[in-house]
C-alpha cells in the first residue's frame, strides 16, 4: 500500500524505519518544523527527518498542516496515513485524504490524552500496551483495529518504557498494514464509558513532595525520567533525582546516623541517611525512600553513594 507518515520523535523514527522494511511504500514524510534545542540553540531536525533524508523520501513540514497541507498530501493519492506522535491536532479535510491510522501508547481507552505511557507509570501499572486504531476528529476515540500488551517492571521508567512501545507499536503497525492491504481489517469501537485521560508531564509539576506516599514518589519520578526529571530544593538549591527505590525496612537503630536517629519522630522530607556506605533516605508519608541517582545544578548525574562521597546533605534537614 501507498502510505503517508505523519510523525516527529524517536519513538516515530522507530516505526516508521518498521514500515519501510515491510513491502508497503511511504510516498512522503510529514514532521514538524526544525526547532532550536540545547544551550546554544542549534537548529535540528526531527529523527523522522533524518530518516526520511537518509532514505531520500520527500520530507514537509507545514506549521499548520490544516491549511498548508491538504492539497499537497492529497496528490500523493495515497491509500493509509500513518500517525506517530506527530505533535498537530489532524482536522477533517486531512482526515479524508485517505484512511488515517494512529498508534497510541495505551490499550484504550485508558489514558487517552498526551502522556500514556508516562502516566502507566505515575499510576503503578504493571501492564500497558499499544493500540493502533481509526483516527476521527476527537482525541484517540476512533476503533481499534489491534492492540498489543507491554510489560512493565520495577526497573522501567518513561525513557525504558518509551523504547518497549516502540518496538511493539513499530510492529503493531505493520500488522495492521498488512490487514488493511489482505482487506481483513475490522475496527472495533472503543468503550468509551471506560475512557481516561492523561495530561502533559510539565517541569511545573515535577517537584517531589514528601507528604505523599513513598510508592506515590517513586512512581513520579520514574515517570519523569528522562523528562522533565522530579526534583526537590534544600538551602534553595534545586536537587534533580532520577532513580528512587522504597526502602520501608529502612531501621535507623543501624544506621551510622543513629546517634542523630535514636528514639526520634521523623518529620516528612527528613534526611534521615547520607553516608556513602548506606546511601541517601527521606521520610515520606508512610516510610522510606532511597534516592539513588541525584544530580547537583550544572554537574553530571551520579549514583546518589558517590555523589554523597564529594557533597555532603546533612541527616536531619528537612526536603522543601
Amino acid at each position: 500500500m501507498k502510505i503517508i507518515f505523519l510523525g516527529t520523535p524517536e519513538i516515530a523514527k522507530v516505526c516508521l524505519n518498521e514500515i519501510l522494511k515491510s513491502e508497503h511504500q511511504v510516498l512522503a514524510v510529514v514532521t514538524k518544523p526544525d526547532k532550536p534545542a540545547g544551550r546554544g540553540k542549534k537548529i535540528q531536525m526531527s529523527p523522522v527527518k533524518e530518516l526520511a533524508l537518509k532514505k531520500h523520501i520527500p520530507v514537509y513540514q507545514f506549521k499548520n498542516i490544516n491549511q498548508d497541507g491538504v492539497e499537497i498530501l492529497k496528490n500523493f493519492n495515497p491509500d493509509v496515513l500513518v500517525l506517530v506522535a506527530f505533535g498537530q491536532i489532524l482536522k477533517q479535510d486531512i482526515l479524508n485524504i485517505a484512511l488515517p491510522i494512529n498508534l497510541h501508547g495505551s490499550l484504550l481507552p485508558k489514558y487517552r490524552g498526551p502522556s500514556p505511557i508516562q502516566t502507566a507509570i505515575l499510576k503503578g501499572e504493571k501492564q500497558t500496551g499499544v493500540s493502533i486504531i481509526k483516527m476521527i476528529d476527537e482525541v484517540d476515540a476512533g476503533d481499534v483495529l489491534l492492540q498489543k500488551e507491554v510489560e512493565i517492571n520495577d526497573e522501567d521508567n518513561s525513557g525504558s518504557l518509551f523504547e518497549k512501545i516502540a518496538d511493539t507499536g513499530a510492529k503493531a503497525i505493520v500488522e495492521g498494514l498488512d490487514l488493511i492491504s489482505s482487506k481483513k481489517a475490522v475496527f472495533v469501537p472503543q468503550e468509551h464509558k471506560k475512557s481516561t485521560y492523561t495530561s502533559i508531564l510539565t517541569k511545573e509539576n515535577s517537584k517531589l513532595d514528601f507528604n505523599e506516599t513513598s510508592f506515590n514518589i517513586v512512581n513520579k519520578i520514574r515517570a519523569y525520567n528522562p523528562s522533565p526529571v522530579a526534583f526537590f530544593e534544600l538551602n534553595n538549591v534545586k536537587y534533580k533525582v532520577y532513580k528512587a527505590k522504597i526502602h520501608n525496612n529502612f531501621n535507623t537503630e543501624n544506621s551510622t546516623d543513629n546517634k542523630k536517629n535514636s528514639g526520634k519522630i521523623f518529620l516528612n522530607g527528613e534526611i534521615v541517611c547520607a553516608s556513602i556506605k548506606q546511601g541517601l533516605v527521606v521520610k515520606t508519608a508512610d516510610g522510606f525512600i532511597e534516592i539513588l541517582e541525584i544530580q547537583y545544578p550544572n554537574s553530571n548525574r551520579l549514583d546518589a553513594k558517590k555523589f554523597l562521597n564529594g557533597r555532603k546533605l546533612e541527616v536531619g534537614n528537612i526536603i522543601e
